[in-house]
């Protein structure tokens, strides 16, 4: 560990970032808009999703899909849409096929015909492997800002 609380890592190269890059945005952009399906498969199909914000991680595909739909369904009932807006994103090697991502994810809501409010302002920590020519998440760890940090 740096003493930036960054850990070194190999560089990833231009190509890595940027498909990383699309990966976080597109992932944001279904969530965002109720594909739940296609969002899921963003992850590993036992990709793991550990939040402070829910009762406990959710784990596979089926449960992913059930997290995301239940993320829009609940914005749309509420009359709001919902943004996640990454930011800050760093990016890792771990070994070839492996990288550490590290971002800062804001969750924004905006009343629909009104104003927007900041729901959550996090740092996510994912593991992200490459998969048939695909970088999908294996493992994200989200950490709220509002909340103690670990020891």
């Amino acid at each position: 560990m740096t003493e930036t609380g960054i850990e070194s890592r190999t560089d990833v190269g231009a190509a890595a970032f940027v498909e990383i890059h699309q990966l976080y945005g597109r992932q944001s952009h279904l969530i965002d808009e109720g594909h739940a399906a296609e969002w899921a498969a963003t992850f590993t199909a036992e990709g793991e999703f550990h939040s402070p914000s829910y009762p406990a991680p959710v784990v596979g595909t089926t449960a992913l899909t059930e997290f995301a739909h239940g993320f829009f369904t609940n914005a749309s009932v509420a009359g709001e849409a919902h943004r996640h807006v990454l930011t800050n994103i760093v990016v890792g090697r771990i070994a070839d096929d492996e990288l550490e991502v590290r971002a800062y994810l804001q969750i924004v809501a905006t009343r629909i015909g009104g104003d927007s409010r900041l729901v959550r302002f996090t740092t996510v920590t994912d593991r992200v492997v490459r998969e048939d020519g695909c970088w999908r998440i294996a493992r994200r760890t989200v950490r709220r800002d509002d909340q103690n940090r670990p020891a």
